[in-house]
């Protein structure tokens, strides 16, 4: 479909056919898993605080329901388009394949600079685009979650609006919402905390004490921020930081708590707690861990072999290009591919769903114990596999989700 014709969707459909064809995957499940089952764009029209009427353009796209509802972020940045909308609800569909989760995946968007915007302009795009995606969305048929440039309050004002559509609350619509309305314990850090539970096992794994590891994030967003934090209280050493103005160096460890508690709108660079570096050089470090935890495509064919980790672990979703994966391979470097290494938060989202529908609430300890299970035992499956059939790690998780979603699609049949 010319739509989708975005880098981010060509990378994703061209990990699926490298996936399918060492899988052998039946030529007409091929061709369905390819395209996602339902496409929406909508145009948001929102009056501005001038007075004068902007129109915005959103996504909601989901890729699979054969598993059961779907399941995928919302995210507001200018660069949104319908490709790479496409391109992580199929991601999505693999990830809660992968860890076992009763979902299909999703994605949803609006082409936005959230910053640009008023906090009433941002509440009125985003009721707006909650009432415009009402017809596919809902605690039995799609479940959003926040994404890059939302967060639990954006959640508050859908899940708000979809109730005040069916006339009672429905919590259940969405995750990662507060926990005055049904939000879960755990699931602001659940990405970043999973980042870490699978990092802490392929350190072991590679006999590696956590103890002298050094740890590299690009990009001190939420799951950068929580797995630089989380890493730090588990021995590491984390090292260097960035986000989108660049980043900070300190060779000896960076004082993370005095990062966290300054004043958002200050570039990392400007609190002088280390040397200032470029987000390009913050990659070539030389480190025990590697996070790249901002946007997709950050390591390719240019950059790959300057990389000196000794273990990619990848908070973002699709950071690495194929030609660079086989670059990184070579290096001998052990990659923890983007939907196993990021799926914490989708794993958490299932406990705040299921929490919500059965209206029973658990502890912080209880989500934490239940999040390392799921995610560590999907990591040694993952392993296992990868060991076994002598294919890559991305390859190994890539075909286990594909695989539990073609028996699903092979069992339930086509209908009529």
């Amino acid at each position: 479909m010319q739509e989708l014709d975005t880098p981010t969707f060509r990378l994703a459909v061209a990990q699926f056919d490298q996936a399918a064809e060492a899988m052998e995957l039946d030529t007409n499940l091929r061709e369905r898993l390819k395209l996602p089952q339902r496409s929406l764009v909508v145009s948001l029209p929102v009056r501005m605080d001038d007075g004068r009427v902007e129109v915005f353009t959103g996504y909601r796209v989901q890729h699979d329901s054969s598993r059961g509802p779907s399941k995928g972020g919302i995210r507001y940045h200018p660069d949104v388009n319908l490709g790479e909308v496409a391109a992580l609800a199929m991601w999505m569909t693999w990830k809660c394949a992968l860890a076992g989760l009763p979902y299909g995946g999703a994605k949803g968007g609006v082409s936005v600079a959230p910053k640009s915007l008023s906090a009433g302009e941002l509440q009125r795009l985003t009721r707006r685009y909650a009432a415009e995606i009402f017809p596919l969305i809902g605690p039995d048929k799609d479940v959003p979650a926040p994404d890059v440039g939302t967060d639990a309050q954006i959640m508050a004002w859908i899940m708000d609006t979809y109730s005040q559509q069916v006339g009672y609350a429905v919590p259940g619509v969405v995750t990662g919402k507060p926990l005055s309305i049904g939000g879960s314990l755990g699931r602001e850090e659940a990405t970043g905390r999973g980042v870490v539970y699978v990092t802490l096992e392929a350190l072991r794994h590679l006999n590696l004490p956590v103890e002298t590891a050094t740890v590299a994030v690009q990009g001190f967003g939420n799951v950068g921020s929580h797995t630089a934090r989380i890493m730090q209280q588990q021995g590491a050493r984390v090292i260097a930081v960035s986000d989108v103005s660049g980043g900070l160096y300190n060779p000896k460890g960076l004082d993370l708590v005095k990062l966290m508690s300054r004043d958002l709108n200050q570039p990392l660079h400007q609190t002088k707690l280390g040397d200032a570096i470029t987000n390009e050089e913050l990659l070539q470090l030389e480190c025990t861990v590697l996070v790249p935890a901002a946007l997709s495509e950050q390591i390719t064919g240019k950059n790959a072999d300057r990389l000196k980790c000794r273990i990619l672990s990848e908070g973002a979703n699709g950071p690495t290009t194929l030609e660079a994966d086989r670059i990184l391979a070579d290096k001998g470097i052990f990659v923890i591919p983007d939907i196993l290494a990021n799926s914490g938060g989708v794993i958490v989202s299932y406990f705040e769903w299921v929490q919500d529908l059965q209206r029973f609430f658990w502890s912080a300890a209880d989500i934490q114990s239940r999040l390392q299970d799921i995610i560590t035992s999907a990591f040694h499956r993952t392993l296992r596999f990868s060991t076994e059939r002598r294919v890559s790690m991305r390859m190994a998780a890539l075909m286990s989700g594909i695989d539990q979603v073609a028996q699903a699609h092979l069992q339930r049949g086509l209908y009529p």
